[in-house]
């Protein structure tokens, strides 16, 4: 039996994915809802062309679907159709403990026949992170809700020093759950090779700071 997994391309999609495959599912697709007038995954502010390199890094096949936010629900359904399309039966999802977010796809995973897997559901946002830096993962942050977050967030990789700052303020989500951040997974033991990026800057959108990145420039040969 096939499964998907819906994935942002942040630690938690990565996480889920690396609980999913030690739970022995075979995990064949990914899926991705992007904007349709900027080609970025909605409050990440992360390029297709990255999600796009992940999966390829990760020896996996990514379904892209693109949206805008009136249309959400169209085009989750399309991408629905499209996993049935490759006999795909299950969809794991990276929800951790926001159930009105989980009971919106479970409702429509399951009536469309699949089998819906939550991988960290109820789990504790630092027993999280922290076996996601024991597993050897690597990703950054690279958007920050201005309302909750701090920008000196932006850019900086999970590492035990930083899990240690973020712990330090009892008023965030360490997982980042409600939103004050977004992060950008791009190394580790499920990848082929590390998703290497450069940065162009930074931009603010939907009141989050974000950093926009793209595939760093292969070396110049010689």
């Amino acid at each position: 039996m096939s499964y998907a997994l819906f994935w942002s391309g942040g630690k938690d999609s990565l996480l889920a994915l690396d609980r999913a495959q030690r739970r022995g599912l075979h995990v064949t697709h990914l899926v991705n809802i992007h904007e349709s007038n900027s080609g970025r995954v909605r409050f990440h502010g992360v390029r297709t062309h990255l999600l796009e390199a992940q999966a390829e890094a990760l020896g996996l096949e990514l379904i892209s679907k693109a949206t805008h936010p009136g249309s959400f629900e169209d085009a989750f359904l399309s991408a629905l159709e499209a996993l049935k399309g490759r006999d795909i039966k299950g969809i794991c999802f990276g929800n951790i403990h926001l159930s009105d977010i989980r009971a919106w796809y479970e409702c429509r995973t399951s009536a469309n026949g699949f089998v819906h897997v939550e991988p960290l559901w109820n789990s504790a946002p630092r027993e999280l992170i922290d076996e996601f830096l024991a597993r050897g993962h690597r990703a950054r942050i690279v958007s920050v809700l201005l309302q909750h977050g701090h920008p000196s967030w932006l850019g900086r990789e999970f590492t035990d020093g930083f899990v240690a700052e973020l712990a330090a303020d009892p008023s965030i989500d360490l997982c980042g759950e409600r939103g004050e951040y977004h992060s950008f997974a791009f190394g580790g033991p499920l990848f082929r090779s590390d998703v290497l990026v450069r940065s162009l800057g930074t931009f603010e959108r939907e009141g989050h700071l974000i950093l926009d990145l793209a595939l760093a420039r292969p070396c110049a040969e010689t």
